[in-house]
């Protein structure tokens, strides 16, 4: 019976990027093709498929397939694994903006309309922009809380960076490894103190995702290394304390905030208010 369900999710799966891919190619542009030039209309395809069409299809493939899980990673929005957990900080909104801010970091602009264009021309014509914004993750069923960037050097296409994820004390229960509490949360009010979660990779160039093809920046697959050099940079300007560093699936104290489970190695720390 279970083999039964999985083949027949596998077949729905295969019918509905058939779908897609007939839509795309078939429908929208052969539509396409007898408004504009050909070169307009294989872009304005490729801008449909790859951001309207295939994105859905993916998520909804995902559905159909109920992979459900405790992740050790982040999500992006067509569904598919994303940047790893690999940093918690414990503190209020303001102590981690603050500690950022100290520590030379920019926080990212909201991603919009306007800052999308922004951070365009900043790519194509590789101008510094170092408030770019981020593409949206996915952790706790919500999109990052607050984002932080260190650029390497004046190139838009390179760059340290952290999305954090809020929970709050309130939402710490005991049940931890139900899928529901990774899906169920809001972020805490500023002032709280909270459990910020993070996920720190660093930008190398550009690429193209995978299945939905894309536009986005390319990362260092070392994300250990990156993980350390956070805390690297945070621990030498005294802005963090008790750091500590967690095996996988480990419990472990955060006071307060009580307890947190992951998949993966995460380093751990509280922070410190910045040196006067």
């Amino acid at each position: 019976m279970r083999l039964l369900k999985r083949m027949i999710q596998r077949l729905l799966v295969f019918a509905l990027g058939a779908l897609a891919v007939w839509l795309i190619a078939f429908v929208f542009f052969d539509f396409a093709d007898k408004k504009l030039p050909v070169a307009l209309a294989v872009a304005v395809t490729y801008g449909f498929g790859a951001y309207v069409v295939l994105p859905r299809a993916i998520r909804l493939g995902l559905k159909i397939l109920q992979r459900g899980r405790v992740p050790s990673y982040t999500l992006t929005g067509d569904g598919f694994p994303g940047d790893p957990v690999n940093i918690a900080l414990v503190g209020t909104m303001e102590e981690l903006r603050a500690a950022f801010a100290t520590a030379g970091w920019f926080e990212a602009d909201e991603l919009g309309a306007k800052s999308s264009w922004k951070m365009v021309q900043a790519f194509l014509f590789n101008r510094s922009y170092p408030t770019a914004p981020f593409s949206t993750l996915y952790l706790f069923g919500r999109g990052q809380d607050v984002g932080f960037q260190l650029p390497i050097g004046d190139s838009p296409r390179k760059r340290h960076h952290v999305r954090f994820w809020g929970m709050g004390a309130n939402e710490v229960d005991a049940s931890l490894d139900a899928e529901s509490f990774w899906q169920d949360s809001v972020r805490p009010p500023d002032g709280q103190r909270a459990l910020w979660v993070g996920a720190g990779t660093k930008d190398t160039g550009f690429s193209l995702t995978k299945l939905s093809f894309q536009i986005t920046h390319a990362t260092d697959a070392d994300t250990n290394e990156e993980r350390d050099f956070l805390i690297a940079e945070l621990q030498k300007r005294g802005l963090i304390a008790n750091v500590r560093a967690h095996q996988p699936s480990e419990r472990i104290a955060l006071g307060k905030v009580n307890r947190y489970v992951t998949d993966g190695m995460v380093a751990v720390a509280d922070l410190s208010p910045p040196p006067a």
